[in-house]
């Protein structure tokens, strides 16, 4: 196979992989009765957290006045709370609830396994450059989505 054919396998791979995970979110998020753009501010604060709902807003590309409605979901259904941030009592701070957040895993248990399994089916040598890859791409994908948005 050449690396042209490779490489092309990679791209088809990966806008694939976005689908079914799109696909998969949707899904989990219609079960724990979110909204798509809920379940995905709510995995940046359970990654990325705590943070303030402007950092929220840029992380998630979205303008700030829609972190407030997406933000009132979100602590209404029990998955974050509100904190004042301790280094500034003005300022708040959004923290993801673990409890709440265990059912969302639950949701996730099937794809974890699968990744575990085909993990398993590669050495770690292997399993390094995949995911020095995925890291990369992901890195290409934030570039991307910023430049879009003239950041």
């Amino acid at each position: 196979m050449t690396s042209v054919t490779s490489r092309r396998r990679i791209r088809t791979g990966l806008r694939e992989l976005g689908l079914q995970l799109a696909l998969l979110n949707r899904k989990v998020s219609t079960r724990v009765a979110l909204k798509d753009v809920d379940l995905d501010c709510l995995d940046i604060v359970a990654t990325h957290g705590p943070l303030g709902p402007s950092a929220l807003a840029k992380r998630a590309g979205l303008h700030p006045a829609t972190m407030t409605g997406i933000l009132d979901r979100l602590e209404k259904g029990g998955w974050i709370a509100r904190e004042r941030d301790p280094q500034d009592r003005r300022a708040v701070q959004i923290k993801a609830l673990n409890d709440r957040n265990r059912e969302l895993y639950g949701h996730f248990a099937g794809m974890n396994a699968s990744v575990e399994q085909i993990c398993v089916t590669y050495d770690d040598e292997q399993l390094k450059v995949i995911a020095g890859f995925l890291e990369k791409v992901a890195e290409a994908g934030q570039t991307a989505t910023q430049e879009l948005a003239g950041d």
